[in-house]
């Protein structure tokens, strides 16, 4: 009788792997953002260093992102901006060339693009490394002399989102339109994002400022910082935020070291 417990049950478990090895991964940023709130119980036991993640400005729109595991994710990677070894994983938007490359460096093991192939948007949800990495996508505008005949081209453009060590983590692409509802729900919660402020090349600080105002995002890093006044952007988020402004480029960040008040950081080393 054991013997054909055993032998139904290594035949369930056998149709059950591949099954379970087909279902998407599950995001824990937004499972929290969904959760209802509750009372977590007093734990008392030996107090362990938190995990962290290192987060440096390279550039542009490029952010590096080392991982407690040791993984390396540069955002909008062009090749242009390089700090330290090359990454693990490259995640690309093709508004413009200072955003991707076709052609990266083929010792990069993960090249993800913002966009799809035939008109189709991009799917990310891949677990890499100690990293969960997914997308959602928006519309960007069209190359300048595309004659296409519209004005934008649909799912062209992705927010990346990184999860790890218990933190989420955005980036915002080369954003061209304001976020609807549906945006923000396939965000979920966000605890580090990181914004375009340029004004223009992407869109209004205006609209940018409202959408930072709605995250509501622990850290905020500005990029795209061009000839954009730091102040005028301030101005625009609301003095609910506070400003951390440091001379280095990279800084390091665990989930429970996140600050009390939404800080917009500003790293001047690059």
């Amino acid at each position: 009788m054991r013997r054909l417990v055993s032998a139904a049950l290594a035949l369930f478990g056998a149709f059950l792997t591949p099954a379970l090895a087909q279902q998407p991964q599950r995001s824990e940023c937004l499972a929290m953002a969904n959760a209802a709130p509750r009372v977590m119980p007093v734990a008392f036991r030996q107090a362990t260093t938190p995990a962290e993640v290192e987060i440096t400005y390279a550039g542009h729109s490029t952010y590096f992102i080392d991982t407690p595991g040791g993984l390396r994710i540069a955002t909008d990677y062009s090749g242009a901006y390089q700090v330290g070894r090359l990454p693990d994983v490259v995640t690309m938007n093709r508004a413009h060339s200072t955003h991707y490359s076709l052609f990266p460096d083929k010792r990069i093991p993960h090249v993800l693009h913002g966009w799809g192939e035939d008109g189709k948007p991009a799917i990310v949800s891949e677990r890499i490394g100690d990293a969960f990495i997914r997308n959602v996508t928006t519309d960007i505008r069209r190359y300048f002399g595309d004659d296409a005949g519209t004005d934008m081209i649909r799912d062209g453009n992705s927010i990346f989102i990184f999860e790890v060590a218990g933190l989420c983590i955005g980036h915002l692409g080369h954003l061209h339109h304001k976020l609807d509802d549906s945006h923000f729900a396939q965000i979920g919660r966000l605890d580090i994002v990181m914004v375009p402020i340029d004004g223009t090349y992407t869109m209004s600080l205006d609209g940018v400022s409202e959408i930072t105002r709605r995250l509501r995002a622990s850290v905020v890093l500005p990029m795209h910082r061009f000839a954009t006044p730091l102040d005028d952007f301030m101005r625009r988020i609301g003095q609910q935020f506070e400003i951390d402004r440091r001379i280095d480029r990279s800084f390091r960040m665990s989930r429970d070291g996140l600050p009390s008040t939404p800080t917009v950081i500003i790293l001047d080393g690059v």
